[in-house]
């Protein structure tokens, strides 16, 4: 199963529109171990990414990456935006000349956009940021898709495991950004960024299953 530029362009504006739904939400779990900006800041920059890929038609989707990727990091304040930013540009050297897109190729979009958010973002797993969303995520993917399991069924198991590794953010002690300077008092609370990322893994499964 493959998807087409236009579709992935689709999903992009649909994220864009569940970013904006949850923007309080995300708003809300910032406030409470961070600046208290991300969703404000996410639904700014993805209103910005709607607008820019108005006249994109998805033929060469590397290119829209990179646009995606480029208005991220000038609209999304914060670390958010070179994070987010940094993803969409490294998803773009996968893409290039590419106007669809099948599962292998997804999965490894999301390779290099992990190594680019570890390298940005110098976090690793459990450090309680978007990387314990978003790592188990594709560790299931990469693992059900030589199980032989369709495209769909695919996604949801690993959208089950992002939502895991979401839920133990509560768990972690922050030791990234604004949120490690509260220390032990930051276990309790659930991370903004693997939220978001989860929202964003969430919707691509919504997509494609209603496809």
């Amino acid at each position: 199963m493959s998807i087409k530029g236009y579709e992935v362009i689709s999903i992009i504006n649909k994220i864009a529109d569940v970013i904006n739904e949850n923007k309080i939400y995300l708003t809300e779990l910032d406030a409470a171990i961070g600046d208290g900006d991300h969703g404000l800041n996410m639904s700014k920059g993805f209103e910005a990414v709607k607008e820019k890929l108005k006249d994109d038609n998805g033929d060469d989707l590397g290119n829209t990456f990179k646009k995606v990727g480029m208005t991220l990091v000038s609209t999304v304040g914060g670390a958010s935006g070179p994070l987010y930013g940094t993803a969409f540009m490294k998803g773009a050297s996968v893409l290039n000349g590419k106007s669809e897109i099948d599962l292998d190729d997804y999965i490894q979009v999301l390779k290099a956009s992990l190594d680019g958010i570890k390298m940005r973002g110098k976090a690793e797993l459990g450090e309680k940021t978007m990387i314990d969303c978003l790592e188990p995520y594709l560790n299931e993917l990469i693992k059900v898709k030589s199980s032989g399991l369709d495209v769909v069924e695919c996604l949801n198991k690993a959208k089950e495991a992002a939502f895991k590794g979401l839920e133990k953010t509560k768990e972690i002690k922050a030791t990234k950004g604004r949120a490690s300077y509260l220390g032990d008092r930051s276990i309790g609370h659930q991370d903004a960024g693997a939220t978001s990322t989860y929202l964003m893994l969430k919707t691509v499964y919504t997509y494609i299953k209603g496809e």
